[in-house]
């Protein structure tokens, strides 16, 4: 005999009278031989005569009137009906008719057969529909979706039409409140709630008045906010806010009198920032946050610490820029830099100085909050500084890539060019020009990393994953300077993404994926090419991928990323293949160094110790026990990670077993080991290990620390200590390449009006002065056409020796300038010159502090190689 189930289905109900008895006698018509409906109408407090026509129900059918007030919202309504109800399965829909009844049975069968705990009907994926929806309604639930997403894998988190266990139901916090009840069970449930979707045509409501409004949805967000963790409420915000007031009013009065005092702007922003800061904890402490306050005061402490490091890092980006690039005054840009620091300190303070301690927040929900929160501040620390940090040498020789545009060089593929070229076409010739395509190609990184680490093991690890990609070293400078491991570190995390759809998600069309992200990366450094013997390893090792050796689609993968290299190819071709020996044959020749130590020294700088450390332990893991299940599926995850990342790793391994490697080689490889990584980071505890407790317990203060030296980090190159400027030289420290520019320019001038000739400089190093001069000698828009690099004396200087020739340069008057004195009395520079005048030493200042010296001499008529050798 069939088992037959009783459904309770619970209607919230705000003034439906218009509705009410065509939606009960529709799911009551929806009762089956297997399945017994009974209603429990939720009223909030209806004046329109809904009460009455569910009361006229009763007497005829098993439907209920459960009468509330209305001061919980529909949360508190669903649950104080919930309470009485008969049936272990409970169905919520809206009593407007726009949810399909005829589903109710399709939403209980998953929950019946034991294979899902809740079953939402979605109106976003595929089969669902909002055929009647205005555009208005759309954005609400679209960023209603938006706002949730964190919280829950749906794809449709705002449904009010689910079922779901009653004792899920009642597990629900009881100071529950808002619209969206569904959401709070599965921010309640985490991991170990099994959740499916059905696809449902929604239709909108046709009589009545919808109770859904911006008024709803700023509702939803404070309650979305304490569902992550946050000390969020309508009382310590309007606290916050007012302690903020009195924060910002004495901060700002502070800084304008130090202003007016003549004290520098680094001095004056960093006296009133901390000033403010200290009445704003006291007050926060005290009144704003105060019944938030369980922690050790200790920890508290470090936690606020770090916030208002973060928070003063930011602002002085944002005031430095408001002054430098749009040109404001100080007392104007300081608002600007209050207020960015405003929503670092209360969101830090909400989040993590005096954060909810509430137990029902679950574990993996607070990773998902925290990668986020650190996602989005690196994002505007980022932005903050993209423009106002000098360039490096080395992003300043790339610019000069740019301005000699090719399909080729020596020293690197043409992507970095390509992209820089791009980004001062768009921004101009300046360092936000040059750097915004770094920025582009780390968004592009993260997101392909996210792909990867979620289709192996779920969204929390991809969250995580998101985070380790912001704060490890390796990471973030991809993000923030214009090098060839940017565009690199995006490739190869995107063709890993797809490499894991073809091998591991059999999905034939994601082989052109890999084909195009290959393609781009060898555009960008060769090193990607070992993906190449890596696959083919992994089709060898894993039975259930050997197929592909058969199929056309790697072979087509194959020959898409030799067309999109082909231009390198060509280059070489016509300069005697010195691009591929620069790379290949040039570093083997070089002299024996046992270099390993340092191998394993540029990991823990790539990936900071403990991020070294979670990677042995999560290799560890992959070549011992593999994932948590003990399927064919995790097996082939497992040696998935294991493949990509050891064959790339073994070929850098044994480089420096005989030869000396380069700090940065190894950061991409690691994007493959990061899914596990991110999986055993958010796992929870109990089973860890001391190990392992004891380096889940560090990522708190590893994360913490790192984004602290990043901002204290930049603030310093762009502002320098208060009252004290900064610490080194220009030799020592990337901050006054403007000045040096200048200077040097000025020096060119000079010489120009002397001689009546034109003038080039020559930068006695290999690359990083005449690099540094091109970009930053602006007299005659940019000084790239003479700038000459130490070639022209018979240096090596790279990609100079290609963009200018010898002959060209001949009889030329030349600046030659160092910052190293012993460059230019190098023995037989006199013989490149009918005469050269003696070293002079010039000064460098830097908001007019000494940051250094440069040293020059003038030299005539150049001669080329040729000629000094026949002499």
């Amino acid at each position: 005999m069939k088992h037959v189930q009783t459904i309770s289905v619970v209607v919230p109900t705000l003034d439906e009278a218009e509705n009410i008895d065509l939606l009960l006698s529709s799911v009551l018509s929806q009762s089956a031989a297997d399945m017994i409906l009974e209603v429990l109408v939720a009223d909030g407090g209806s004046t329109d005569g809904t009460r009455d026509r569910v009361r006229a129900w009763e007497a005829r059918a098993p439907v209920r009137l459960v009468c509330g007030d209305g001061t919980q919202g529909l949360a508190g309504d669903v649950l104080q009906a919930a309470q009485s109800a008969t049936g272990t399965i409970i169905v919520v829909m809206d009593a407007d008719l726009s949810h399909p009844v005829e589903q109710i049975h399709d939403l209980v069968q998953p929950i019946i057969t034991g294979t899902s705990d809740m079953v939402v009907g979605s109106r976003y994926v595929a089969g669902g529909a909002t055929p009647d929806w205005p555009g208005s309604r759309r954005l609400l639930s679209r960023l209603g979706g938006a706002l949730a997403w964190p919280l829950c894998d749906l794809r449709d988190p705002m449904s009010g039409f689910f079922a779901v266990r009653k004792e899920r139901l009642l597990a629900v916090d009881p100071e529950a409140i808002g619209f969206k009840i569904g959401l709070e069970i599965i921010a309640e449930g985490g991991g170990d709630l099994r959740l499916t979707e059905v696809p449902i045509v929604f239709r909108d409501r046709v009589r009545g008045k919808s109770k859904i409004g911006w008024g709803q949805m700023m509702s939803f967000a404070r309650r979305l906010l304490v569902l992550s963790g946050g000390a969020v409420s309508l009382g310590n915000a309007t606290r916050f806010a007012g302690v903020g007031l009195v924060g910002l009013a004495f901060d700002l009065i502070m800084f304008q009198l130090l202003i007016e005092a003549g004290i520098g702007l680094g001095a004056a922003h960093a006296t009133s920032f901390f000033a403010a800061t200290i009445i704003n904890y006291i007050l926060n402490s005290r009144w704003a946050f105060a019944g938030d306050v369980r922690e050790r005061d200790w920890k508290r402490w470090f936690r606020f610490v770090t916030v208002c490091l973060l928070a003063f890092a930011l602002r002085g980006g944002v005031l430095a820029g408001a002054i430098e690039i749009l040109g404001w005054p100080a007392q104007a840009a300081i608002v600007l830099g209050v207020g960015a620091a405003a929503i670092v300190n209360y969101l830090g303070n909400a989040f993590f100085v005096f954060p909810s301690l509430n137990p029902r927040v679950p574990h993996d929900t607070r990773w998902r909050i925290a990668a986020i929160g650190v996602l989005v501040y690196v994002l505007a620390l980022r932005l903050a500084y993209l423009g106002l940090v000098d360039l490096l040498p080395e992003e300043a020789y790339y610019w000069n890539y740019s301005q000699h545009l090719d399909i080729g060089y020596l020293d690197h593929p043409p992507m970095v060019a390509w992209l820089i070229w791009l980004g001062t076409g768009l921004f101009g010739n300046n360092e936000y020009g040059v750097r915004i395509g770094a920025f582009g190609v780390w968004a592009a990184t993260a997101f392909f990393a996210f792909g990867l680490t979620r289709n192996l093991f779920g969204k929390s690890a991809g969250l995580a994953s998101v985070l380790f990609v912001s704060i490890m070293p390796f990471f973030f400078s991809t993000g923030l300077m214009m090098m060839p491991d940017a565009p690199l570190t995006a490739a190869w995390a995107g063709a890993l993404y797809f490499l894991e759809r073809a091998l591991v998600g059999e999905q034939r069309r994601a082989w052109w994926g890999v084909g195009v992200c290959i393609g781009l990366g060898m555009l960008s450094k060769y090193t990607i090419i070992l993906l190449g013997p890596a696959t083919l390893v992994f089709l060898l090792l894993e039975p259930g991928a050997r197929h592909w050796l058969r199929r056309p689609e790697p072979y087509g993968a194959a020959l898409v990323a030799v067309i999109l290299f082909s231009p390198v190819v060509v280059w070489n071709a016509v300069n005697d293949w010195a691009s591929f020996a620069f790379q290949s044959t040039r570093r083997l020749d070089n002299s024996f160094n046992f270099s390993f130590p340092a191998l394993v020294g540029s990991a823990a700088i790539l990936l900071t110790p403990f991020g070294l450390l979670a990677a042995i332990r999560a290799g560890k893991r992959i070549l011992t026990r593999g994932v948590a299940m003990d399927d064919a599926d995790a097996v082939r995850r497992s040696r998935f990670i294991a493949v990509y990342t050891l064959v790339p790793l073994s070929v850098f391994i044994g480089f420096s077993l005989f030869h000396t490697v380069k700090l940065n080689w190894t950061g991409p490889v690691w994007l493959a080991l990061l899914p596990m990584i991110s999986f055993m980071a958010v796992a929870a505890t109990d089973n860890a290990g001391k190990f392992g407790r004891i380096l889940q317990g560090s990522w708190v203060p590893t994360v913490a620390s790192t984004l602290v030296i990043y901002g204290l980090g930049l603030h310093y190159l762009v502002l320098g200590l208060p009252m004290a400027g900064y610490v080194g030289t220009i030799r020592t420290l990337p901050v006054a390449w403007r000045e040096l520019g200048t200077a040097v320019g000025l020096v060119q001038q000079s010489v120009e009006e002397a001689t009546g000739a034109q003038v080039l400089l020559i930068g006695m190093d290999k690359y990083f002065l005449a690099s540094e001069v091109a970009f930053y000698n602006r007299r005659d828009g940019n000084g790239v056409d003479s700038s000459v690099g130490s070639g022209a004396v018979g240096k090596n200087s790279l990609m100079y020796d290609y963009w200018f020739k010898p002959e060209d340069l001949r009889g030329k008057t030349a600046v030659l300038f160092s910052l190293k004195r012993h460059e230019l009395e190098q023995e037989g520079l006199a013989e490149r010159f009918s005469r050269l005048t003696e070293i002079q030493q010039q000064e460098i200042t830097k908001h007019g502090v000494n940051i250094g010296s440069f040293y020059y001499r003038t030299g005539f008529d150049l001669r080329d190689r040729s000629i000094t050798a026949a002499r």
